[in-house]
């Protein structure tokens, strides 16, 4: 499943591709209701909240998306030519076509849905108006692993299994911690080093944790292409302890019981 910087990404794309146009938007597949209501409507903006994005029209409507673990875009020139496979949505502006297919959900609503999504999850590490002392007081007061929590998108909107296991890694933190074990200083460098790794993922179009010349790197690490600290590896980065691999709450969790400890 996309991690919240992909949806960032493809939501400024989005805007940058369609905002001020008069779009038309279909659905070759017959399955997204209510696209006909979006005819002569221009497109106003694009964002993303977590792991859900929503484009806004002139019309008081907006398209709710949520990839799911098979969403995909595809993008093409105009003019359209006729769409491959079972195309969800298709929005088609001035230069550009926009198809959509497999996502969870493409729905057409109102401020009305995009309030009822934004209430129910957590503050999201890319929007400026992220409530942060929101997230620490959820993680200090909770007893659940902060590796339970990190996953838990009503606590912090748009990470997932990546960023849980490289963020906690950075900050020497072992995932089954209790949030309120932490102290203000580790769940902090929690939050800044998650915004951090999403920032740059953003920025270059995939997930980055690994900062630029690490000193406790060994020698010619980046450079063998290692572009993960813990996640799926057999073995450390920084000391080559073997990883410990473990289910956690439906999702394999992994940490380095050296540099976690």
């Amino acid at each position: 499943m996309p991690e919240g910087h992909t949806v960032h990404r493809n939501a400024r794309a989005h805007q940058k591709y369609f905002k001020g146009q008069l779009v038309e938007v279909t659905s070759p597949q017959g399955r997204f209701a209510g696209a006909e209501d979006l005819r002569g409507a221009r497109l106003e903006s694009a964002e993303a909240v977590g792991k859900h994005e929503f484009i806004r029209f002139d019309n008081d409507l907006l398209i709710h998306i949520h990839l799911g673990l098979f969403g995909k875009f595809r993008v093409h020139q105009t003019p359209a030519v006729e769409p491959k496979g079972a195309v969800r949505m298709r929005i088609v502006g001035t230069d550009t076509v926009l198809d959509l297919s497999g996502p969870t959900a493409c729905d057409i609503g109102t401020d009305e849905l995009y309030d009822s999504i934004a209430a129910r999850l957590g503050p999201d590490p890319l929007r400026k108006d992220a409530d942060v002392p929101k997230f620490l007081a959820r993680v200090a007061k909770s007893k659940k692993s902060i590796g339970q929590l990190l996953m838990d998108q009503a606590v912090i909107a748009g990470v997932g299994n990546v960023y849980r296991a490289e963020a906690l890694f950075v900050n020497n933190i072992w995932p089954e911690r209790s949030g309120n074990d932490l102290s203000d200083e580790e769940r902090s460098a929690v939050w800044a080093t998650t915004v951090k790794m999403l920032e740059a993922g953003v920025k270059a179009g995939r997930i980055v944790t690994i900062a630029k010349n690490d000193p406790d790197l060994p020698k010619n690490a980046q450079a063998r292409d290692k572009r993960t600290y813990v996640y799926k590896r057999d073995n450390c980065l920084r000391c080559g302890t073997e990883i410990r691999r473990w289910d956690m709450a439906g999702r394999w969790c992994y940490a380095c019981p050296t540099c976690q400890i």
